[in-house]
């Protein structure tokens, strides 16, 4: 019940409570099993949460594939008219036919949300007001709408109290400090973006990617502002990469089947400077994979999509404040440095919807690459580090060349020419370093690194072990690549690193180890994200394993 889910967080948001939405559905064209999530709290919600205090089946399938996710003193809301239950737990419900009684058919989902507030006692005044600022459009039939979806509300409360069963109450919303918005990943992600002044999104649909076009098609508006849809992902990033080379600040989204397809117009990019960036919304894999499911399986190709030696910088949001933050770094950095940008989201960050603090705008600063004054002629690549940005049509001379250039873009093949080009465009990544980390605990010698999605679980998992007096430390980035260098020398003199990711490989752990880091991935290959008491227990495990081996040495 994905729509009922939002409805719930929204209605709890409204008020104050803090929330959080995870969905998941098939890939499939002909359907197939689809659920909705909300996580309401007084507290700070880091992830969808382990258990279920409400289950809603709207089918047979539905209750036999997530009873077991249901809490002891949880509670299951069905409907009656597509199966039975013997179950205690249970209530069944008429929802269609109810709805018609209600006078508004299409507000069966209402009866139940009505059901699922009388047993969590989540007050109906706060649904009313919100189904009454939802449907108030301006319309002759807004008025009936409204009363038939709060005559369902009751409707649906009235049969759930009727059972007598309920939930521990919730608590009162809380008074929160500063104005909150409810907003989804991707859509953070963008208006990031464009607060950093994106001139131009160009994009091909892919899940679960394509969310993000269809933003930027409805709000990147304005002089000289261009959105597009190509026929494909190779169309796209050669489309960045012109609109790169006319001096525009350009992005894209894709997913991990669409970035294979980009890694050679991103090695063009490198090659040649061009600013761009590239949002990654990772899925299963490989192939087709998993492609409505979450992963955090593309890290390497991130940092090196194509073939020779490159090196992307990465951006991987691992919140959805983060999401609107990221999106502004990534766009900066490949102004700043003059080079393609991975912005690295997931799944169950792009389609997660979450309360947070309004982003502070006065605190946004938009870079713009430095443009050539023709000063340097037409030594476009002259020197060991950036120089300035010829835009065609201005002063200096350009020659965007994907070979191997000399200072003035002239194809050569000789060795000490690429040997200089190519240390040019490494110490370029020198520019990138403002990179921000977090750390807890500093003096423990085993930490804990997670990245992306793994963040939130990760974190209440570890919140957990200190208060029971593990002895564990916290760092974590967003800056992937390049990693602060701060963070990088403090995880090498831990004994111990365990990096959370969502992925059979381990990648984050690879990378750390050539690093000289004794980095140990805890892994999950699922398509869903982890749990934290399960995680919890695996960090535990480690953590009593490795003290194991201190011991015996």
């Amino acid at each position: 019940m994905v729509g009922g889910s939002e409805i719930l967080a929204a209605a709890a948001a409204a008020v104050g409570y803090h929330v959080l939405t995870f969905s998941t559905f098939p890939s499939q064209i002909k359907g197939g099993p689809a659920w909705g999530q909300a996580r309401i709290s007084t507290e700070e919600v880091l992830s969808s949460g382990d258990e279920l205090d409400v289950l809603v089946a709207l089918n047979q399938y539905a209750y036999d594939h997530n009873v077991e996710e249901l809490s002891a003193g949880g509670f299951v809301v069905y409907n009656s008219e597509e199966f039975e239950l013997d179950d205690p737990r249970a209530i069944g419900l008429p929802a269609d036919q109810m709805a018609r009684e209600a006078g508004n058919p299409r507000a069966a989902n209402m009866i139940v949300i009505g059901a699922v507030a009388e047993l969590a006692k989540f007050p109906l005044p706060y649904l009313e007001q919100f189904v009454t600022e939802r449907f108030t459009r301006g319309r002759p039939g807004d008025a009936a709408i409204i009363e038939g979806n709060i005559k369902a509300l009751h409707m649906g409360a009235e049969a759930a109290a009727a059972r007598g069963m309920s939930l521990e109450s919730l608590d009162d919303a809380p008074t929160l400090e500063g104005e909150r918005i409810l907003i989804k990943g991707f859509e953070a992600a963008c208006l990031g973006a464009i607060a950093a002044d994106l001139d131009s999104f160009i994009g091909y649909p892919i899940s679960p990617a394509t969310t993000m076009l269809v933003f930027m098609e409805a709000n990147l508006h304005g002089p000289d502002k261009f959105v597009g849809q190509s026929s494909s992902e190779i169309e796209s990033i050669a489309a960045l990469v012109g609109a790169g080379y006319s001096g525009k600040k350009v992005m894209t989204s894709t997913s991990g089947p669409g970035l294979s397809l980009m890694g050679e117009g991103l090695g063009l990019a490198w090659m040649a400077e061009i600013p761009l960036v590239v949002t990654n919304v990772q899925r299963g894999g490989p192939a087709t994979g998993l492609p409505t499911k979450t992963e955090q399986s593309d890290l390497i190709i991130a940092i090196n999509p194509g073939h020779g030696d490159m090196s992307i910088p990465v951006i991987a949001p691992g919140t959805i404040e983060e999401a609107f933050w990221g999106a502004i770094d990534a766009v900066n950095w490949a102004e700043r440095y003059q080079g393609p940008v991975i912005l690295l989201s997931e799944t169950s960050i792009a389609e997660r919807q979450q309360d947070i603090i309004k982003p502070d705008l006065s605190k946004v600063r938009a870079e713009k690459r430095t443009v050539s004054d023709g000063s340097t002629g037409n030594e476009r690549y002259s020197g060991d580090g950036v120089s300035p940005f010829p835009v065609p049509g201005g002063p200096g001379a350009y020659v965007a060349n994907g070979s191997e250039h000399d200072e003035q873009g002239d194809t050569t093949h000789l060795p000490d020419v690429h040997v200089q080009m190519t240390e040019r465009r490494f110490k370029k990544l020198e520019l990138l370093t403002d990179g921000s980390y977090e750390s807890e605990q500093t003096s423990a010698s085993v930490a804990v690194l997670p990245w992306g999605s793994s963040k939130g679980p990760t974190l209440a998992a570890y919140r957990e072990l200190v208060a029971e007096g593990v002895d564990l430390g916290w760092y974590y980035t967003m800056y992937i690549n390049p990693m602060p260098a701060a963070l990088v020398e403090e995880l090498r003199q831990k004994e111990l690193v365990l990096i959370p990711e969502l992925s059979y490989l381990g990648q984050l752990g690879q990378i750390l180890r050539s690093k000289g880091i004794n980095a140990q991935s805890i892994t999950q290959y699922t398509g869903l994200p982890f749990k934290e008491q399960d995680l919890k227990q695996r960090l535990a495990d480690a953590i009593r394993t490795h003290a194991g081996k201190l011991a015996a040495v």
